[in-house]
This record gives structure tokens, C-alpha cells and sequence, in this order.
């Protein structure tokens, strides 16, 4: 058999596995949250707070949606014309043309392209959460968080692109699979690694301190039998008045993660609720089910760019003879551009049953149904969150239950448990 033919079988492969993780790990049943009382939960909400939430979003959308339109445009032009690939060449020019530079640096000159024409949109986003009050970062704090981005961004790129185009070169047949495996290893690494290394890059974690409030929190997880390494405390503060809380890591990396505003904002017994919900995450493994998804995913994307890329006309259009070449590097970034526009729908979905099963696991696991349902109300509050958002918008990107979807879960889990 052909490489190709391997690739064909390997990707059904691929596919078939994704579908058999997806069908049994991820929770597609999810706990009644009956729309009468979704209704009524509205109508339980001040009506100015609503207005000013939903104001908000409004605000926020123009520049969501313009940066999105953007960027795929963007990334059409360099992928699709010879103008990527002309790219990637000037870059590596100053070093005569190698084959390490046009990978390595023609692949983060394609990449800082997009992401400086996007630019305006994200200023737009900041500008936004400032007027609105939900952000506490000025400009230059939010410069530099960006710049860190960047800087993250690249050397994981780099790794990523010299690794992939060193593979093409020694393995010019068979580079998709080794490609495939390297993929979805990196997937790996990155879920233990991001943790420790890159989150302390944007923030400073400090154990929560000694008191009623910790030990309650450590007692709980023990009660649940999670193991969690700590409980640990983000100064969200300095950019955001935003809160939350959320759970990271794998195995000896494992954390709950709770933002200092959340421990402002909200009474002891509400933070025992949002991490009750976080400890359900760890209970159902679903950081270790989202990696092995992830890796999957990773592994299929590149046996299929493999095949697609070999399609005459598409290299053609890109003006390059073979997508396994650095300069057909923009061309990758189209197809992975338009392959994630079609799967968010997808990928919102199952982000919305995971996080749903994790609040029938908080709500099981503290008996307070009037407590999550206050802290659904004070997290719409404080986020500026819209608690019935447009139908289109909540299939298309929301990766949580609305809030008046939480609040209904919590009132029929109320009547069933009597109380």
C-alpha cells in the first residue's frame, strides 16, 4: 500500500476513535433545566442589570465579529494566493533562503501578520471592558500582557515549526505520521506544562490562605475523593474585575484555581459552590478527556492536511508544489482557519454539557441549591454576562449554560431533592 493509502486508512482510523472518545467520555445527557424556569429566572433578575449586560454585549460584538471576518480573510489571502508563500521567502531571505529560517521565521511572519491586522479589533474589545468598568488594566499593562502573549506564542511556535519541517525533510513519504504522533504529543505536553510554566506568566499564584474557608474547600474535595494538589489564588485583580475560578493540570500539576475577585465579591459559602463545581472537572477527569480529545483532534488535522494538501488545484492557488515545503506553511493556516470556524458550533456543545455535568456535580455535592443559584446571579452580575443570550450566538460560541439555564437547573434539582 501506498503512503497515501496509509494516510486514508489512518485517518478513518483517526475519525472513528474521535467519535468513539466523543460518544463515550463526553456527557451528551445533561440535567433538566426546564424553559418555564429559565423564564422565570429572567424575570427573577433586575431589569436595569439585564439591560446593562445585554448593552454591553451589543458593544462587544462589532469587534468580535470584525476581527473573526478579519482574520479568516487574512488568512484566505495568504493561504490561498502566492502572497504567503512570497512571505515566507522574504523572511527567510536574509539568512540565503535556509530551510530552517523560511520554516521557523516565515512561519511566525505569517503568523504576526494576521495577528497585527487583528489588532485593531482586540484594542476595540479593551476599549470596550474599560468603558464598561470590567477591566482594571490600563493600556500599558495590557500592552504588555500582549506582548507576552506573543512571546509565548513564538517560542511554542518555533518548537512546533522546526519540529514539523525537520520531519517533512527526513521523512518527505511518511512526515504525516510522524507529524500525526508529534501533534498529538505536543496536545500532551502542553495540558502538563501550560500549567506551571506559561499561566504564571500572566499571573501570580499564591496558596489560598489558612482559615474556615480553606480548610472547608480541602475537607470538601477529600469528602469527593479528588485529589487536588492546592487551591491557589490568581491576582485576577490587576487586569479585571471580572470572577471566576477553574481547574488546570494533569495528575501531580492538578489545581483549583480561584480568582482573588471571587473571594471579594462572593460569601465564603458561594466560593464553596463555584469550586465545587471546579472539583467536579477533576472528578470526571474532564482536563484528561479534553487532552485526549485534543490529541486526537491534533493528529486527524494533520493526516488530513496530508491529503488535502495534495490537491493540484490548491496548490496552485497557493503557488507552491508541495504542502510539506515551508512556503506552503500560509496555505496550512487557511485550511486550519476554516476547519475551526465549521467546528466551534461542535466544540461549543460539548464545552456546554461538560461545564452543565459539572454543576449537577456541585449542586450534588453541597445540598445548596439557593447558593449556586445566587452565585449564577452574582457571576451574570459582576461578568456583565447576557442571562438569556440570542439563540444563534449561544449555539455558535457558548461554552457555558446560560445563566438562566444554571438557574433553572438549580430550582428542578431543588424540587427533586425537596427542597
Amino acid at each position: 500500500m501506498t503512503p497515501r493509502g496509509w494516510a486514508v486508512l489512518t485517518l478513518g482510523g483517526l475519525v472513528l476513535a474521535l467519535l468513539v472518545a466523543s460518544v463515550v467520555l463526553v456527557p451528551w445527557s445533561r440535567p433538566p433545566a426546564p424553559r418555564a424556569d429559565q423564564v422565570a429566572a429572567l424575570g427573577d433578575l433586575p431589569v436595569d442589570r439585564v439591560a446593562h449586560a445585554r448593552e454591553f454585549r451589543a458593544a462587544l460584538r462589532p469587534g468580535a465579529y470584525g476581527g473573526l471576518v478579519v482574520g479568516l480573510l487574512v488568512a484566505l489571502l495568504l493561504g490561498l494566493t502566492p502572497l504567503g508563500a512570497r512571505l515566507v521567502e522574504l523572511a527567510g531571505r536574509p539568512f540565503g533562503g535556509h530551510w530552517t529560517a523560511r520554516a521557523v521565521l516565515g512561519g511566525l511572519a505569517v503568523l504576526l501578520v494576521a495577528d497585527l491586522l487583528t489588532l485593531p479589533f482586540a484594542a476595540w474589545r479593551h476599549s470596550v471592558l474599560t468603558r464598561y468598568g470590567l477591566s482594571t488594566h490600563g493600556w500599558g499593562g495590557w500592552a504588555l500582557d500582549l506582548l507576552k502573549s506573543y512571546a509565548v506564542s513564538a517560542v511554542i511556535g518555533a518548537v512546533a515549526l522546526l519540529g514539523f519541517y525537520t520531519v517533512t525533510r527526513l521523512a518527505p513519504r511518511w512526515w504525516w505520521a510522524f507529524g500525526a504522533a508529534g501533534a498529538a504529543g505536543l496536545v500532551v505536553l502542553l495540558s502538563f506544562v501550560l500549567p506551571v510554566v506559561v499561566e504564571p506568566v500572566f499571573n501570580r499564584f499564591t496558596p489560598m490562605e489558612q482559615g474556615p474557608l480553606r480548610a472547608e474547600l480541602m475537607t470538601m474535595a477529600a469528602r469527593d475523593g479528588v485529589p487536588v494538589r492546592d487551591v491557589l489564588v490568581a491576582d485576577a485583580s490587576r487586569r479585571t474585575k471580572a470572577v471566576n475560578a477553574y481547574v488546570s493540570g494533569l495528575g501531580p500539576t492538578r489545581r483549583v484555581v480561584v480568582y482573588d475577585t471571587l473571594l471579594r465579591e462572593a460569601t465564603p459559602a458561594e466560593v464553596t459552590s463555584v469550586v465545587a463545581h471546579e472539583l467536579g472537572h477533576a472528578k470526571d477527569r474532564d482536563v484528561a478527556v479534553g487532552t485526549l480529545i485534543g490529541a486526537l483532534g491534533a493528529a486527524l488535522a494533520v493526516v488530513a492536511l496530508y491529503l488535502l494538501g495534495s490537491w493540484g488545484p490548491l496548490l496552485r492557488l497557493a503557488g507552491v508544489d508541495s504542502v510539506a515545503e515551508p512556503r506552503a506553511f500560509p496555505l496550512l493556516i487557511a485550511l486550519v482557519t476554516v476547519a475551526g470556524l465549521v467546528a466551534a458550533p461542535a466544540q461549543a456543545l460539548v464545552s456546554r454539557r461538560v461545564e452543565a455535568r459539572a454543576d449537577a456535580h456541585a449542586l450534588a455535592l453541597t445540598r445548596d441549591p439557593a447558593t449556586f443559584e445566587a452565585m449564577q446571579r452574582r457571576l451574570a452580575g459582576v461578568n456583565l454576562a447576557d442571562p438569556d443570550p440570542p439563540r444563534w450566538e449561544y449555539l455558535w460560541s457558548a461554552s457555558h449554560p446560560s445563566t438562566v439555564e444554571r438557574m433553572a437547573a438549580a430550582r428542578a434539582y431543588a424540587r427533586e431533592a425537596g427542597r
